[in-house]
C-alpha cells in the first residue's frame, strides 16, 4: 500500500491579496520579482526509513511569495504515485508519503522553470535487483579478457612536463582489443622506491585529461595511471573534443548497444582491466595497494575493474553510473547511460538482452576488496534505487555514504573527506576507515 498526503493549508485571503499587489507593482515598475527558492527537508535527517514508515518532507519558501506549486511523488524515481498542489501557509508546506515495499521515493516540485527535489530510501538494504545475472556472465567476461590478453599491451611512454620538479609525468598509450588504443597519463614521485598505485578513470563526456588529475596524487606518493574513456589523444584543444562529441562519439553509449559483442563499453571496460594489469606488473608498484577511483561513469568503471581484476585492493566510487540498466522492468528509473529508453533508437529487445552483461550490479557480486560508494537521494542521473541494489550485491567490506540532499552534480561535501581518508589509509597501509 502507498499513502500520500499534503499537510499545508490554503493561503489566506490577505496573503493572496499581498501577492497580487506585489505582481501589479512589479509590472508597473517593470521590475522582476526574485525567484522563489525552496528548501526541501525530510523528517529523517539521513533520508532513510523503514518499510511502511511515513516520510514527511517540509518545504520552506523564500524569495518571492510562493504561489501554489504543483508536485509529484514517484516511487523508484519513475512510477508516479501522487500529484497535487502545494498551498503554502506562511511560506511552509509539507508532503507525506510511505511505501510498503523496499524502494525509494522522489518528491519533485516544479517552479520558476526548474525542479526542487526531496528524496527518501525505504528499507534500502532489501531493494532487489531488477533482473537476474545472465547465466553465462562470468564466462563471457573470461572470454573477453582472454581476447585482450592475446593482444600485447605495447606501452609507449613519452615524457612531458609535470609542472612539479618532484613528479615525473608521461603520456602513455597501450594497445587494446580489435585495433583500438588506450590513452592516458602516467605519473609518479621521482624519489626512489616502490609506490602504492592508483588507477583514475573518467566521468562521462568527451574531453581532454588535466595533468593535475595525475600529478596531484603522485605528489602525495602515488604511482598514478589516469586513462581516457575513449580511443582519443588526451591533450588536444577543446575544439577537437567538441567535434568528436558532436560527430563520431555523439550519444556514444548507444553505439553497438544491440549486441554484447559490439557494445561501446566493451572497449572501455577492457581498457580499465588493462590499466590495472599494467600497474600491477610495474616494478615500482609496492605490491600492496592498487586503488581504483572515479565518479559517475568513472564510478561505473571503478566498480567494474574491481569485479574483473584480482589485483585491485580498494575502490572509491562516487555517484556510480551503470547500475540497474533494466530498472524499468520493475518500475524504477535506470541509471545513466539509460540504455533502454527513448533516446536510444536501437531495438529495445536486443538492447535489453545485451545490457545486463554491462550492468555494474553483476560486477559488484564479483568484488572481493573494500569499497566506498557515495550516492545522493535526489540524483536523477544515477537514481538511488539502482545504486542501493548494486551496493547490496557486494559481499566484501563496504561503506556507503548517503547524501540526502545531493543530486548527481552535488553537493558532495560529505563524500570527499571520507574518500580522502580512504586514500590516505590505503597509501600508508593502514586499515580503511569503516563505520
Amino acid at each position: 500500500m502507498i499513502h500520500v498526503a499534503t499537510a499545508a493549508t490554503a493561503a489566506t485571503v490577505s496573503q493572496r491579496t499581498c501577492r497580487l499587489a506585489a505582481l501589479v507593482i512589479a509590472s508597473v515598475l517593470g521590475a522582476a520579482l526574485p525567484a522563489t527558492e525552496l528548501k526541501v527537508v525530510a523528517d529523517h535527517a539521513n533520508g532513510l526509513y523503514q518499510q511502511g514508515e511515513s516520510v514527511t518532507w517540509t518545504i520552506t519558501a523564500s524569495g518571492a511569495a510562493a504561489a501554489d506549486l504543483a508536485y509529484t511523488v514517484k516511487a523508484g524515481g519513475m512510477h508516479e504515485i501522487a500529484t497535487g498542489t502545494l498551498a503554502f501557509n506562511a511560506g511552509v508546506a509539507s508532503v507525506t508519503a510511505s511505501l510498503d515495499h523496499p524502494g525509494t521515493l522522489l518528491l519533485s516540485i516544479a517552479h520558476d522553470g526548474k525542479q526542487s527535489l526531496g528524496g527518501a530510501a525505504v528499507a534500502w538494504t532489501a531493494i532487489p535487483v531488477s533482473a537476474p545475472k545472465p547465466a553465462d556472465f562470468d564466462a563471457f567476461w573470461a572470454d573477453k579478457i582472454a581476447e585482450l590478453q592475446k593482444v600485447p599491451a605495447n606501452p609507449v611512454l613519452t615524457t612531458v612536463d609535470s609542472g612539479n620538479p618532484k613528479v615525473g609525468l608521461w603520456l602513455i598509450t597501450m594497445d587494446n582489443i580489435r585495433g583500438s588504443m588506450i590513452h592516458g597519463y602516467l605519473a609518479r614521485p621521482l624519489a626512489e622506491g616502490p609506490c602504492p598505485a592508483m588507477l583514475v578513470v573518467q566521468w562521462a563526456g568527451v574531453y581532454a585529461l588535466d595533468k593535475k588529475w595525475s600529478v596531484g596524487p603522485a605528489a602525495n606518493g602515488w604511482l598514478v595511471l589516469n586513462i581516457l574513456a575513449h580511443d582519443l589523444p588526451v591533450d588536444q584543444p577543446k575544439e577537437f573534443y567538441d567535434q568528436q562529441s558532436a560527430g563520431a562519439l555523439k550519444d556514444y553509449p548507444a553505439i553497438g548497444s544491440e549486441d554484447r559483442e559490439t557494445m561501446y563499453f566493451l572497449r572501455m571496460y577492457l581498457s580499465c582491466y588493462r590499466g590495472a594489469d599494467y600497474l600491477s606488473q610495474r616494478a615500482d608498484w609496492n605490491k600492496a595497494t592498487l586503488l581504483v577511483q572515479g565518479g559517475s561513469q568513472g564510478g561505473l568503471q571503478s566498480l567494474v575493474t574491481a569485479g574483473l581484476h584480482p589485483a585491485v585492493t580498494a575502490v572509491t566510487a562516487n555517484v556510480p553510473a551503470g547500475c540497474d540498466h533494466t530498472g524499468a522492468l520493475v518500475n524504477r528509473e535506470p541509471g545513466w547511460p539509460h540504455l533502454i529508453n527513448s533516446w536510444n533508437k536501437k531495438d529495445a529487445q536486443k538492447v535489453s538482452l545485451a545490457a545486463p552483461y554491462y550492468d555494474v550490479v553483476n560486477f559488484a557480486r564479483r568484488i572481493t576488496c573494500p569499497v566506498l560508494v557515495g550516492m545522493g537521494l535526489i540524483d536523477t542521473t544515477c537514481p538511488p534505487a539502482g545504486v542501493f541494489a548494486m551496493f547490496d550485491q557486494i559481499s566484501s567490506p563496504k561503506r556507503i555514504l548517503v547524501m540526502p540532499a545531493s543530486g548527481h552534480m552535488g553537493p558532495h561535501d560529505a563524500y570527499y573527506p571520507v574518500m580522502n581518508s580512504w586514500w590516505e589509509a590505503a597509501r600508508t597501509g593502514k586499515p580503511l576507515p569503516m563505520p
